[in-house]
């Protein structure tokens, strides 16, 4: 685990993020070139090591964020808080719709087809107009088509 200092550090390393002491000893980091209302970045970083990133809805982290779009980082280490941050200010700097659409069609040898889909910061996976699945990450979609048979046509 990072030292609170370390952790301040790493995130001061990024030029885009301006720090803001807080109650408690502790501090947030705004991007204050967010195109939306919301701006930490870096929330309650606190001398004890623990801390918040705001994700939003980002796939890649589900199963860390809680229901605020926010993953404690305390136990992080320095390229995970490296990345977690530079996720948080992409998404935070990007607007959802200039994204380019990308779709892929998977076989199987039954000849079915199954869509993957890069849509609003998500590979959805889809049987005709219907919603199979969706993933955070182009990795584990390709890895769940793989694994259900499906293989990539051009």
């Amino acid at each position: 685990m990072l030292t609170f200092e370390q952790k301040q550090a790493v995130i001061e390393s990024f030029p885009e993020l301006t720090k803001k002491e807080i109650s408690m000893k502790r501090v947030n980091y705004h991007f204050k070139d967010s195109l939306y209302e919301k701006t930490i970045v870096v929330e309650k970083l606190h001398p004890n090591g623990n801390g918040f990133v705001f994700v939003g809805d980002l796939l890649r982290y589900e199963n860390e964020a809680n229901d605020k779009g926010l993953v404690n980082i305390r136990d992080y280490d320095e390229q995970q808080l490296r990345e977690i941050i530079e996720d948080a200010i992409q998404y935070l700097a990007e607007e959802q719709e200039a994204e380019e659409p990308i779709v892929e069609i998977w076989r199987n040898r039954e000849g079915d087809k199954l869509e993957l889909a890069f849509e609003q910061r998500s590979w959805n996976i889809y049987h005709g107009e219907n919603l199979e699945e969706a993933f955070g990450t182009y990795e584990s979609a390709k890895e769940y088509l793989l694994e259900e048979g499906f293989r990539k046509k051009n």
